[in-house]
């Protein structure tokens, strides 16, 4: 009996040795765990709510009941085109007062405030709250709809300032924390991490956005994202939702980005960015391994805009940029961004591979304009292969060539069938400009071109079609079809 207790003693003792190896782990990592609450009552005080009043004009609406009214529903919403169709859409225009809320935060004792541009435009009063429960009617020193960023003033005095920090120094997996007024919560704090920087949206490239999975909802907008030392690295702006609410990407403005508008905005009134004046790429494996680049980087200039800076500094479509002054240029998307804020007029380096070789030029950087925006968004127009490659090309027509504007030469895709050119991504009505680094002069100048490739090469191809230029890598096969 003696011998049995003893043992079920040992066993005892063997598994409380070893629920303390287990619980020990979990234990230090609960005490790494971060602790917000001195940072949120330091910071707190900075962050300011905004609430706007904008009036807005519907279409009236007939056939419904007296006091009921058509719910405000968005522009592309299937259940605005359902009231129309059973109650019908009246004459005179309506007009109603909408609220809206946002958050900002203090940048100077004397009232300067920091918030997004889609939280007052169009208001017709704004309203600022402090964390005092102090309110002040606020006037618009500026915005700039491009970055999002627009910059307010309240008459006071002897403020909390928000410190500034450097989103440079943030890195992939730190915590970050924000405080704002997510659905008119004042002051809610939420907290994550880093997901990733230098982020292109499509709704604006100019905008290098710090990615992180901090809640982020409507009301947090313009409100300040905090490092883990109080500092501001960022300005919350958009998440990426298909439900309307946060699921899990949020998107800051880097604070360098902000108060580098703001600084414009206090100074000049407008902001000015650089302009080079060239439609670009990500550079993919195909590509890259057909331009004779060792690993897919850069961004491939797919046009270059007609006396654009670019084009007077001899950049030509097929180049790869590589280097921007001094900035390496690792995907299409870094390039905007430093291009825009490089300053006008200024003499930059850039580097590029062309035809196998690299090399630097200089080019001096014009001012961005909204023609010039809307030029590049637009594209140009031009296209797409060969025969070998399982298509049939004919001459441009005058009609597309001009609609198209790619002067003289080019080849237009008439037939494809399945095979090297339809895997590459060429369609029908494609116009093929460029085969290999070479201008295509026609038809049998194409076929030439084609001919002259060894199978298994891979060459990258420019279209141009309606919605831009683009390049496209082909494999040729590594067995030639019987003629």
């Amino acid at each position: 009996m003696q011998g049995m207790k003893l043992y079920r003693q040992g066993w005892m003792i063997c598994l409380l040795a070893l629920a303390g190896l287990v619980a020990a782990p979990l234990a230090l990592a609960r005490g790494k765990l971060p602790d917000f609450s001195e940072l949120v009552e330091e910071n707190a005080p900075v962050v300011v709510n905004i609430s706007t009043t904008q009036v807005v004009k519907n279409k009236g609406f007939h056939g419904l009941p007296p006091g009921i009214e058509i719910p405000d529903l968005p522009e592309d919403s299937p259940f605005g085109e359902l009231f129309k169709r059973f109650f019908g859409e009246g004459e005179a225009p309506i007009e109603r007062e909408t609220r809206s809320l946002g958050s900002g935060f203090i940048i100077s004792e004397d009232g300067y405030i920091i918030t997004n541009n889609h939280v007052v435009d169009g208001a017709e009063e704004i309203v600022v709250k402090l964390a005092s429960r102090d309110e002040y009617t606020a006037k618009v020193v500026g915005t700039d709809k491009r970055s999002d960023i627009a910059l307010l003033k309240i008459d006071a005095k002897n403020l909390p300032v928000a410190r500034l920090g450097s989103s440079k120094d943030l890195k992939v997996g730190e915590w970050v924390l924000a405080i704002g007024s997510p659905f008119g919560f004042e002051s809610s704090a939420t907290a994550g991490i880093v997901s990733a920087k230098g982020r292109a949206l499509p709704s604006e490239n100019y905008v290098p956005f710090i990615q992180t999975d901090v809640a982020i909802n409507p009301g947090n907008s313009g409100g300040p994202l905090f490092n883990m030392d109080g500092e501001v690295v960022g300005v919350n702006s958009q998440i990426y939702s298909r439900t309307g609410g946060y699921m899990g990407l949020s998107f800051a403005i880097p604070i360098e980005v902000a108060m580098n508008v703001v600084e414009q905005l206090r100074t000049k009134g407008h902001v000015t960015r650089g302009w080079l004046g060239v439609l670009i790429q990500d550079v993919n494996r195909e590509l890259a391994r057909s331009f004779g680049l060792k690993k897919p980087e850069g961004a491939l200039v797919s046009k270059v805009l007609k006396d654009s800076p670019a084009d007077k500094a001899g950049i030509q479509v097929g180049d790869i940029i590589l280097e921007f002054n001094g900035h390496h240029i690792d995907r299409s998307a870094n390039l905007p961004p430093i291009v825009g804020s490089t300053p006008v007029g200024e003499r930059v380096p850039v580097k590029v591979m062309r035809n196998g070789r690299v090399s630097t030029l200089y080019v001096t950087l014009g001012e961005l304009k909204e023609e010039q925006v809307a030029e590049m968004e637009q594209g140009g127009k031009e296209a797409a292969i060969d025969n070998r490659l399982g298509m049939i090309v004919a001459e441009v027509p005058e009609d597309i060539r001009e609609a198209l504007e790619i002067g003289k030469g080019g080849v237009i895709v008439r037939r494809l069938e399945n095979g090297p050119a339809a895997r590459a991504g060429i369609r029908k009505g494609d116009v093929i400009t460029l085969f290999n680094g070479k201008k295509v002069k026609g038809p049998r100048h194409f076929e030439k071109l084609v001919k002259e490739l060894e199978p298994g090469d891979v060459v990258p191809v420019l279209v141009q079609r309606e919605n831009g230029p683009l390049f496209l890598a082909i494999r040729i096969p590594e067995e030639k079809d019987s003629d």
